[in-house]
């Protein structure tokens, strides 16, 4: 995540701000509380990662908003049957984590990720919750004003108040990591069929404890925000495909508990954990 606005022309997508080349009655509103779901990026895939066909080229992630997600979701029937009528974008996946609140990803064709900024639909008429920060002033500035000291150091300044807001991609090949192409493998949670995915620690001598915790040196310049190979969550490691992203909660400014979040993209799964 760089500390400027995107280009288009040259970076690999953005943080924060609107998404693309949609209408917005294709932008998803959350079941729970009948407003628009927060845009987190949108990510241009590499060529390697289009497995969802080549006219498939990027994809766009939308979260419940951060002041939105306390405490586990309330469940109003009406409110998620209306959202759920309403019509959707031809490639939306929705979905849900162990608390109950909503998540989207819209994997986006060459022509609508070139195509303009998308306006966020109106919320529901029967929306009763408190309107979401980020609908008034964009994610940007939103994320801005309550986070860590080590995180706005990340922007080059206070963000504009401004919806379209964005700070831009970029895609940096990993050096080495023996886990690129591979499916992750939790050590502790046998995968069925096995893989030969390496953890991204040992121990010394095999035992197990605090002292003998060690991180192998191929993956200590890994970043943190990464597209397939070595995961490292803040818990246990998920069974996903290889073509998943995993990104802590700047990037693009969600409610982890200080953990961070993988969305597997080709089979459309979504976790995330506490720090």
């Amino acid at each position: 995540m760089l500390d400027r606005p995107a280009d288009r022309a040259r970076d690999h997508g953005w943080v924060y701000g609107l998404p693309p080349g949609i209408t917005s009655k294709q932008w998803p509103l959350d079941p729970v509380t009948g407003f628009p779901l927060m845009h987190g990026f949108t990510l241009l895939l590499p060529k390697d990662y289009r497995v969802h066909g080549e006219d498939i080229v990027a994809v766009s992630f939308f979260a419940t908003a951060p002041d939105h997600n306390d405490g586990g979701a309330a469940d109003d029937p009406e409110i998620r049957e209306a959202v759920l009528a309403r019509p959707a974008h031809p490639r939306l996946s929705r979905m849900t984590d162990i608390l109950d609140y909503e998540y989207a990803a819209l994997l986006l064709t060459k022509h609508e990720y070139e195509g303009p900024f998308a306006t966020p639909p109106a919320p529901l008429p029967l929306a009763t919750a408190e309107r979401p920060r980020w609908l008034d002033v964009g994610g940007a500035s939103a994320y801005f004003e309550s986070a860590p000291p080590f995180a706005q150091k990340m922007f080059a300044g206070p963000p504009r108040g401004d919806l379209a807001e964005n700070l831009a991609i970029a895609l940096m090949p990993r050096a080495t990591d023996p886990n690129a192409g591979k499916a992750p493998q939790d050590p502790h949670l046998p995968r069925n069929p096995p893989s030969d995915y390496q953890s991204y620690y040992y121990f010394i001598d095999g035992v197990p404890t605090t002292e003998n915790f060690r991180s192998h040196d191929w993956g200590k310049d890994h970043a943190h925000n990464h597209l397939g190979g070595t995961m490292r969550p803040c818990q246990a490691v998920l069974e996903m495909s290889p073509f998943y992203i995993e990104f802590e909660e700047y990037f693009g400014g969600y409610n982890f508990g200080s953990g961070n979040a993988e969305l597997d993209f080709k089979d459309m799964k979504f976790e995330w954990a506490c720090g």
